[in-house]
């Protein structure tokens, strides 16, 4: 698939391929097919001729989505390497975690990136953005624009890039639920990457000439593959209600947060990274879309299954009605209802742990007559906040401070957003613990948690459950729940 994108940048001439929106939400290109084509060959050529990376490297990316995002991943692509994305709302300690697993051979980084890991972190940890110091990570350097006290900036080549690297192997790691002290890194191979862009095409078919709204790479990569022009979405809810107005894309992938604060939609509508009730998909029909999808993924297998609005509202049974698992897609179920998926499209391992066909997904379902995926509950402990998956084993060790006994991290049901949590720290001071001194001495680690920083602090006892008295967490959330509730 990505050899196919790069066919169609090489001849597409100076037709545009990624686009911006003003503040009026008018269109503006971003990027042409040439630029993008020229640009990452010459990334290429400089990664493998001055900075001398080969196949299997790991190359560590902290660039914000956009032309220069998709370049790098071209450019790695063609070499062989495995890009390792630096996610600054993970949180320092959890990033550099994270990386010693997977130490990179170089970073690249924008300067939007270094600042937010230097002299704007005061400022960046405002928008729970936060990177350790770049340096500490392994070689730095500069993508795009330098700014002072940036790295220096990628080292040019004169020679071509090498040839196209022929072959399987490991594309890219995404980090995802563990611990701080046991880290767990999803790898995809490029076969497997392969395999989820072709699901994507076959289930939106993008056609040449189209526009698409999306921000997300197997949304962008499939639709420019296809020959479609590819707009990344505003960031404000009223710049991005206008940008549809001028665009009117014929798809559009957004996340249910999104949707939620648009009123006006053309085309085909799709959405996921959280789940969407039938009354957001009938909510968006009504409000001009010619059909409305919600898309079953997880960062092991992308995607999954899929179900549109009118099956949505015509489901009457308990559960969440997830449709039917995508061409290629096997599903089963584990211990305690468990939903296992495998497919060709799914990560080929953990880093570090043996393979294994079989994702558990941590959710509990069951599968209908018909065969289609029904959602019923959660197994896996883990807060949804604003389409954002937080584990709560990842950053709840920084908050055992030496005053603190106990302390868990629960998500309750947010009251203002349909179908997102809220997320509370509750912690169990020691016997004698000063409850303001304990209180200022948490702002520290919860400071350094980036996007997952709780929504509210609690100081209580925490519940505890069965013979081995660990905390008991469905107790402590409906516990947060009428404290907050009541206040």
């Amino acid at each position: 698939m990505l050899d196919r994108l790069d066919h169609t940048l090489r001849t597409g001439g100076s037709r545009p391929a990624l686009l911006g929106a003003t503040r009026g939400g008018r269109p503006r290109v971003l990027a042409r097919c040439d630029e993008l084509a020229s640009a990452a060959d010459g990334l290429a050529a400089a990664l493998h001729h001055r900075y001398g990376l080969r196949a299997g490297d790991t190359l560590g990316v902290a660039v914000r989505p956009g032309p220069r995002a998709l370049t790098v991943l071209l450019a790695a692509h063609r070499l062989g390497l495995r890009a390792a994305v630096l996610d600054p709302a993970a949180g320092p300690d959890v990033l550099r975690a994270r990386l010693a697993l997977a130490p990179p051979a170089l970073v690249l980084a924008d300067a939007a990136a270094q600042a937010v890991a230097g002299w704007a972190r005061p400022l960046a940890r405002r928008a729970d953005l936060a990177l350790p110091p770049l340096r500490t990570l392994g070689p730095v350097a500069t993508l795009g624009p330098r700014r002072p006290g940036c790295a220096p900036a990628l080292a040019t080549a004169a020679a071509p890039p090498p040839a196209p690297y022929d072959g399987d192997g490991d594309a890219v790691i995404v980090f995802t639920s563990g611990t701080t002290t046991a880290p767990r890194a999803v790898v995809h191979t490029r076969g497997g990457l392969a395999a989820g862009m072709r699901g994507v095409t076959a289930l939106v078919d993008p056609r040449p000439g189209s526009a698409v709204l999306g921000g997300t790479f197997f949304v962008l990569a499939p639709a420019l593959a296809a020959g479609a022009t590819v707009a990344l979405p505003a960031r404000s809810a009223r710049t991005l209600q206008r940008q549809i107005d001028a665009l009117r894309p014929d798809e559009t992938y957004l996340t249910p947060p999104q949707l939620r604060s648009l009123d006006r939609f053309t085309g085909r509508v799709w959405t996921g990274s959280a789940p969407a009730s039938a009354a957001l998909l009938a909510r968006v029909r009504r409000s001009g879309a010619r059909q409305a999808w919600g898309v079953y993924a997880l960062t092991e297998l992308f995607p999954a299954a899929a179900v549109e609005a009118a099956d949505k509202a015509a489901f009457t049974e308990d559960g969440d009605l997830l449709g039917h698992p995508l061409p290629g897609v096997s599903t089963r179920l584990g211990d305690c209802g468990e939903l296992l998926l495998a497919g060709p499209a799914a990560r080929d391992r953990y880093l570090g742990e043996p393979s294994d066909p079989w994702i558990r997904t941590g959710d509990r379902a069951r599968i209908d007559p018909g065969g289609r995926i029904v959602l019923a509950g959660r197994l896996k402990d883990m807060v949804l906040r604003r389409a954002e998956n937080i584990y709560p084993g990842l950053y709840e060790p920084a908050l055992h401070l030496p005053e603190v006994e106990l302390a868990v991290l629960v998500g309750v049901p947010d009251p203002d957003r349909e179908g997102d949590e809220r997320l509370v720290a509750l912690v169990q001071a020691r016997p004698g613990a000063d409850p303001r001194r304990l209180r200022a001495a948490l702002q520290q680690p919860l400071a350094r948690m980036g996007s997952a920083r709780p929504d509210a602090l609690l100081l209580a006892d925490v519940p505890l459950a069965g013979r081995s008295r660990k905390p008991d967490r469905a107790a402590a959330a409906r516990y947060c729940a009428q404290q907050l509730g009541t206040r």
